[in-house]
């Protein structure tokens, strides 16, 4: 894949940042981690309910963790806005959490800023009590919610993504 710094649509325009944020969810569908990320500033800020705030390095290995592990994934994405500075999609995700085999299928909204014409900050929302219902059952739809729950999800995602990069070096 090029780098969307060489393509000449990348102009800082509106218009080229949706075309950008397209490149990242096609790459995601396709489980092609280093055309996804090759949209993301060197600099790039992640965060989610489940990850929290991710420095780039962490970014990078946490999309590398989560296409390696997942075996059926599936994504699709859509209401794609952009502006010179900002943007925002929705998109979708079907997959069996490892933990548990249980399906999940999580929607998240998700907002974006740009800097030399690449993703500088990435943000993920979605229903933190929603996706442990579904991929914990019962105790996830019931405690969800609890403070000290999410924490122990938190806890668990930092712990699984320490050990992967402990791996990859």
């Amino acid at each position: 894949m090029s780098d969307p710094r060489s393509d000449p649509r990348s102009d800082g325009t509106s218009a080229a940042n949706a075309a950008l944020v397209e490149r990242f969810y096609g790459a995601f569908g396709r489980r092609d981690v280093d055309a996804m990320l090759v949209c993301y500033h060197p600099d790039v800020v992640f965060s989610d309910p489940v990850f929290g705030t991710l420095a780039a390095a962490e970014t990078r290995s946490m999309w590398r963790m989560l296409n390696g592990r997942a075996r059926d994934l599936r994504v699709t994405f859509r209401d794609v806005h952009a502006s010179a500075h900002a943007g925002r999609a929705h998109w979708e995700a079907w997959y069996t959490f490892a933990a548990t085999g249980r399906s999940v299928h999580n929607r998240i909204d998700a907002e974006f800023q740009f800097a030399d014409a690449l993703i500088v900050r990435h943000i993920d929302r979605f229903s933190l009590w929603r996706w442990a219902a579904m991929a914990l059952g019962p105790k996830g739809a019931l405690l969800g919610w609890v403070p000290s729950v999410r924490g122990a999800i938190r806890a668990q995602a930092a712990k699984g993504l320490a050990a992967f990069r402990a791996a990859e070096k």
